[in-house]
Order: C-alpha cells, then sequence, then structure tokens
C-alpha cells in the first residue's frame, strides 16, 4: 500500500532559531494554531498537548508525543484528536507531524509532513479533513510565516 501523507513548505525570512521558537512556544501557537497553546516539557517520549478554550470551556483538542527533536533542524511528534468519539485513542491512531528547517542566508524553509493516514483508523475521512480543499498546511503555514517575520 502507498503511503499517504500531506507535505506542504514555505519559505520564511527570518533564522531557523527565530522559526523553532515560532513552533515551540505557546505565545507564538496562538495566533497561528485557532487559538491554542502548546503544553509539554519538549522531551523526547514526553507528551504534548494543544490547549485552547471552546465555547468558554478549556479544552485539550490535540494531544500526542514528541518523537524527536533537534533544535532549529527537525521536531517529530504524534497527533491524536481526542474529541473524536469514533477513532480509539490508541497509539496505532496517531498520526505523525515532522517540521523540518534548513537555514540558508539566513532564511528558513519549513517543511510539514503529517500522515502516514493509511495506517490509522479512518485514515480517508482524516486525510480529507486535514488536507482541507486540497490545502494541508499551507494556511497555517502562512500564518507561522506572518508571526516569524514579524517578531
Amino acid at each position: 500500500m502507498e503511503k499517504r501523507f500531506i507535505e506542504n513548505a514555505i519559505e520564511i525570512k527570518a533564522s531557523a532559531n527565530k522559526v523553532w521558537s515560532v513552533l515551540l512556544e505557546s505565545q507564538y501557537t496562538k495566533e497561528y494554531m485557532f487559538g491554542c497553546e502548546t503544553v509539554s516539557d519538549w522531551k523526547v517520549g514526553s507528551s504534548l498537548e494543544w490547549k485552547g478554550t471552546w465555547e468558554g470551556k478549556e479544552m485539550v483538542f490535540v494531544k500526542g508525543f514528541i518523537k524527536k527533536s533537534e533544535p532549529f533542524h527537525q521536531f517529530v511528534y504524534t497527533v491524536f484528536d481526542p474529541n473524536n468519539a469514533s477513532i480509539k485513542d490508541i497509539p496505532e491512531n496517531y498520526l505523525t507531524v515532522s517540521y523540518e528547517l534548513n537555514e540558508k542566508d539566513g532564511n528558513t524553509q519549513l517543511k510539514v509532513t503529517q500522515g502516514d493516514y493509511n495506517l490509522v483508523q479512518d485514515g480517508e475521512r482524516r486525510y480529507q479533513e486535514s488536507f482541507n480543499d486540497g490545502l494541508g498546511w499551507s494556511p497555517i503555514l502562512e500564518k507561522i510565516k506572518e508571526v516569524a517575520e514579524r517578531n
């Protein structure tokens, strides 16, 4: 079976150090991830939660675990929507997200990969929802670019 991933990339006029901060620090994640802040100690194997408020109630929108962290180069974590009652909360249903940063001449290319949708329960539906009319991560990457270039 062919692997199924969403892949998007963007060029950012900022150092990899700045982009890394925007990706991981809650003060910035709230700006590009629908008001959610990240909660983690950022160590490999640790949990990662994206928390926010919905209808006046604080909740975890996405959770996962940190798989790999090479500061300013690569960050890999798993994701799962704990509010999706139709899918079992087991490791086999977590998707993997990878951020890859490549800096050149003070600019950084950020590439995001998410998947493999073929390996998780209800993968086709989840892929279509995540792909978001063919855009995937592009709208989020545009906000990350805006935040990194502004700060």
